[in-house]
């Protein structure tokens, strides 16, 4: 939490001002009698628990700005409704059976490949690398993804990993066509877990869970033994360990910059002219959220390969990770915060609590000597 007081003058300007929310004669009372203001300046917690109620910039990394509407007049609501029929009834079952031929030819190329050469790993791996790259470009092709890439492809070199930044599970799709990576990711239910299971296994990619222990020594120990090998797929981690709406940044884990090896940033920024490409987990499945790109016009956006990075002497692996997420949200024009990403999946911890708690009754103390 000291992270989160160190940082907290790069929310200065989302913080808003409390006294342009309060009535004038809260203000403007005579000395004598208590004011709202005097209430709120007992406190830093106070201060802060209002600015909360007004607007915080911690729920507003995980909200999705609805479009402004444009068809309010007679003029514009029948091109509305042209667009609406011309994306559900033609573009959208295009897209479908585009999508169902990519995965027939997936499936037909990828069982043979994967149980016939057993004894061939290195020719195995090599074709499942070309197929699943493959299958991602025709999840892409059926949101008419108009992806533009900025700087050198991604190669296999020991002692290096990718971060980047996360808006939905699309950006694994979206890098993964370009370049077959190995990713660690959360586990998840349904269809989507048991491609990771399968398919995506098969290029080294590790899972956890994030409520439990355990799964994080283990991923520990297997993400530093995937960096160390010379022939492993190339190793994409979502440092932010969630889902933001792509104007922000929240904290990085610091895991990923502890290993000592080369990070390579790579930012990604989508237009919203079309859709909105943030995935709200808690809100809607992935099946829907697909279904919601399948329907619009296009998933527009940029990706940017970043110069490498290695640890500066005397550097602090927390400090490293902030200089990388300096550099991704600078190149993405993102806003960063000083929030822990984790923070929307449990409540604060009990310390936390009893601190805040503290430091309440000491400033309400300190007032009443004053008085």
């Amino acid at each position: 939490m000291s992270k989160l007081n160190t940082s907290s003058s790069e929310l200065d300007l989302d913080r808003p001002n409390i006294e342009d929310y309060l009535p004038s004669e809260s203000i403007q009372e005579p000395h004598e009698k208590l004011r709202l203001r005097d209430l709120l300046d007992i406190s830093l917690t106070l201060t802060e628990a209002a600015g909360a109620i007004v607007d915080d910039s911690f729920t507003r990394c995980f909200k999705s700005n609805p479009p402004e509407p444009w068809n309010w007049n007679v003029y514009l609501f029948p091109l509305w409704c042209l667009g609406v029929v011309v994306r559900y009834l033609i573009l959208f079952p295009t897209r479908v059976l585009v999508l169902t031929i990519g995965w027939i030819i997936f499936l037909s190329a990828y069982l043979p490949v994967h149980f016939l050469l057993k004894g061939h790993d290195k020719l195995r791996k090599k074709l499942e690398r070309g197929l699943v790259e493959l299958i991602c470009s025709f999840f892409v092709t059926s949101w008419t993804g108009v992806v533009k890439y900025h700087g050198p492809r991604p190669s296999m070199r020991p002692n290096q990993v990718f971060v980047t930044n996360h808006t939905s599970m699309i950006d694994f799709i979206i890098l993964e066509q370009m370049t077959a990576f190995a990713v660690i990711m959360q586990k998840h239910p349904g269809w989507v877990g048991l491609l990771q299971t399968t398919i995506l296994e098969s290029v080294g990619s590790i899972w956890f869970n994030r409520t439990e222990a355990k799964d994080r020594e283990i991923v520990g120990r297997k993400l530093r033994e995937h960096v160390q090998g010379a022939n492993n797929n190339p190793l994409l981690i979502f440092p932010e360990g969630t889902c933001v709406n792509n104007h922000y940044t929240v904290m990085f884990k610091k895991g990923v910059f502890e290993l000592g090896c080369t990070v390579c940033p790579i930012a990604i920024k989508y237009n919203k002219i079309f859709v909105d490409a943030f995935w709200n987990s808690r809100k809607q499945s992935f099946t829907m959220h697909l279904l919601q790109l399948m329907t619009s016009w296009a998933v527009v956006c940029d990706v940017w390969y970043l110069e490498p990075q290695n640890l500066k002497p005397g550097e602090t692996p927390i400090e490293f990770a902030e200089r990388v997420r300096d550099i991704i949200s600078v190149r993405a024009g993102l806003k960063k915060v000083p929030w822990d990403g984790y923070l929307k999946y449990s409540r604060p911890s009990p310390k936390h609590r009893e601190r805040k708690q503290q430091s309440f009754a000491d400033a309400v103390l300190q007032r009443l000597e004053e008085k």
